[in-house]
């Protein structure tokens, strides 16, 4: 047996052999060649997708300038508007004064300015002699009445004459003249009162009304009482005071003369035949 084998037959158990080792040289070398093309095929992919981003921002439009300052325009905030002081905001931060008869003049003077000629704008102009001293905000109705009246018993007796009335008391709204009425309790004694407003009641039934009996004071807002005027249902033939109500202000701190359509009918009274009758001191203007 030992000649079948040879010699060295026992050295040969134990070792491998050739082929095995060369498959076992091989497979770490190619372990080491594909972990580089992985790594060249990483890189690859990576490069493409860094080409493809780039040729994507590159295809995106430019955008315009004008854009751009539109763009810079829509940022930026807005300017607030100033705006502008309304008679309440004025009123609101400051105390109220009591009207006067300057005040009253300027407004006059003011309105008919151009709609009269100069010598019709010089005969608009009255005299100190024309007004009742004003109130000064710590009268009621009543009080002022008696104040500017003092002889109010005697001459509401010798007032005879219908469709007219001896005080013409002018404010601004139906509410306001049922509110006036309320205050003339301690003042009017056995003189009949009678509402001039436009609200709820027709001038037909005010016109019978004056012309049914005698009338001592007549309360109501200047647009109806100057309706009544044109229509001579109401003359001013025996009227000795007029009265407005200058210095009351409603819930948005407006007088009288600051609402531009009442403002217009209280002018269109006073040009209807009050002025003239002060100017010839039949009657006197007093602003309570």
């Amino acid at each position: 047996m030992g000649d079948d084998l040879g010699d060295e037959w026992w050295t040969q158990e134990g070792k491998p052999d050739a082929s095995e080792l060369e498959e076992e040289t091989k497979q770490p070398s190619e372990k080491i060649k594909t972990q580089p093309e992985k790594r060249k095929n990483v890189a690859e992919k990576t490069n493409k997708a860094k080409k493809k981003k780039k040729s994507h921002v590159q295809e995106e439009p430019a955008v315009p300038p004008e854009k751009e300052t539109e763009d810079k325009k829509s940022t930026q905030p807005k300017r607030k508007r100033k705006k502008k002081k309304t008679i309440t905001d004025v009123l609101a931060t400051s105390e109220p004064k009591p009207g006067c008869r300057a005040d009253l003049q300027a407004l006059v003077t003011q309105f008919f300015s151009d709609k009269r000629s100069v010598i019709e704008q010089e005969e608009l102009q009255l005299q100190s002699s024309c007004f009742l001293s004003s109130n000064d905000l710590t009268h009621t109705l009543s009080s002022y009445l008696k104040q500017v009246c003092p002889k109010w018993a005697k001459i509401q007796k010798q007032h005879t004459e219908k469709s007219s009335v001896v005080l013409l008391v002018v404010c601004s709204s139906a509410l306001r003249t049922i509110e006036l009425i309320k205050q003339l309790t301690t003042f009017k004694g056995e003189a009949k009162v009678i509402k001039l407003f436009a609200k709820h009641i027709k001038i037909e039934e005010q016109v019978k009304l004056l012309q049914k009996g005698i009338t001592h004071v007549g309360v109501g807002t200047p647009g109806r009482i100057s309706a009544l005027i044109d229509k001579e249902g109401l003359n001013l033939q025996a009227l000795r005071y007029v009265v407005l109500d200058w210095n009351w202000r409603d819930v948005k701190l407006r007088r009288m003369v600051d609402i531009p359509e009442i403002k217009l009918d209280l002018m269109k009274l006073l040009d209807s035949g009050v002025l003239a009758a002060c100017k010839e001191n039949r009657s006197k203007l007093g602003l309570f």
